[in-house]
C-alpha cells in the first residue's frame, strides 16, 4: 500500500492506493506552523479512522506548492512510518513531455494530474484543478503538456468579494435557487458558482478554438464538486485524480530504481 500526499496551499490531500485502486481521500488544513509530531498525530489519527495499520503501508510519495512544508513532511512520514518518501521534483521520472518556456516552474500538482488523466482518460486532455487558485492544464493529441492557465479559485475571489465590501456578507458556496438573484445572498452565489462554471464553460471554447479538435476533459480539487456539476461542458469530476497520479509516478519510479 502506497501514501500518496499532495501539499496544496489551503488543504494537504491524503490516501491510500494498491493495485490501482484508491482506498481513501480526505483533506486537511495545510499549515506551516505545525511540527512534524503534529502531522504525525493528525495522520495517525487518520489512519486510525480507516483501520489502516502503518505497517501495511511500503511506500510514501509526495508532491507539494508549499515548499516550507516539505522537509517537515518528509520528516513525520519518516518517524511515522519508518519510509523515506518520494518527492516529486527534479530527477523524478514523470513520462510526461513538458513544452513549456521553463518546465521548472510548473506546479508538481499540475505534472501529477495530468500523468494521470493520460492513463485514465487519454490525450488530448484538458484538466481543471480547483483549490485556492483553478487551474487549467492542456495536453495535445500528441501527449505533450502544452499550457495552461491559471485563475482566482472560487474561494479567494469570494473572501475578497466581502473583505473589500463593506455590506457583503459571508456566504457558503452553494449555487442559488436561479441566475438572477433577489436577494444580496443569491445574487452573490450566482456571480461566484454560476460566474466560475461560465468562465470554465468560456475558457474550454477558446482552448477548443486554439487547438482545432476536442478533448477529455477531467476536473478534480476540492471545489470541483461545488462548480462544476452548473457547467454547460460536459467535464468529469475525479474527486482522486492527484493520489492516482502519485500512484503512477512512485510506481514508475521505483520500477526503474537501479538494483
Amino acid at each position: 500500500m502506497i501514501l500518496a500526499i499532495d501539499i496544496g496551499n489551503t488543504n494537504i490531500v491524503i490516501g491510500c492506493t494498491q493495485e490501482d485502486q484508491v482506498h481513501f481521500v480526505e483533506r486537511v488544513s495545510t499549515n506551516i506552523s505545525k511540527t512534524e509530531l503534529e502531522y504525525v498525530v493528525e495522520f495517525k489519527t487518520l489512519f486510525d479512522l480507516y483501520r489502516i495499520d502503518t505497517k501495511e503501508i511500503t511506500g510514501c510519495i509526495i508532491s507539494s506548492v508549499v515548499p516550507p512544508l516539505i522537509n517537515i513532511m518528509k520528516s513525520a512520514m519518516q518517524k511515522l512510518l519508518n519510509i523515506s518518501p518520494l518527492v516529486v521534483g527534479p530527477g523524478i521520472k514523470t513520462g510526461l513531455n513538458i513544452l513549456m518556456d521553463n518546465p521548472a516552474q510548473i506546479g508538481a500538482d499540475l505534472i501529477v494530474n495530468a500523468v494521470a488523466a493520460l492513463k485514465y482518460y487519454g490525450a488530448p486532455a484538458v484538466i481543471i484543478d480547483m483549490g485556492t487558485a483553478t487551474t487549467i492544464s492542456v495536453v495535445d493529441d500528441k501527449k505533450n503538456y502544452v499550457g495552461g492557465m491559471i485563475l482566482p479559485g472560487a474561494r479567494i475571489s469570494l473572501d475578497a468579494l466581502t473583505s473589500r465590501t463593506s455590506q457583503l456578507p459571508r456566504i457558503s458556496l452553494e449555487a442559488p435557487r436561479r441566475i438572477i438573484g433577489k436577494n444580496t445572498i443569491d445574487c452573490m452565489k450566482s456571480g461566484i458558482v454560476l460566474g466560475q462554471a461560465a468562465c470554465l464553460d468560456g475558457m474550454i471554447a477558446r482552448i477548443r478554438e486554439d487547438l482545432g479538435y476536442s478533448f477529455h476533459m477531467i476536473a478534480t480539487g476540492g471545489l470541483a464538486g461545488c462548480i462544476v456539476p452548473h457547467c454547460r461542458e460536459k467535464i468529469i469530476c475525479d474527486n482522486e485524480l492527484t493520489l492516482k497520479g502519485l500512484d503512477i509516478i512512485y510506481r514508475k519510479n521505483m520500477e526503474e530504481k537501479p538494483c
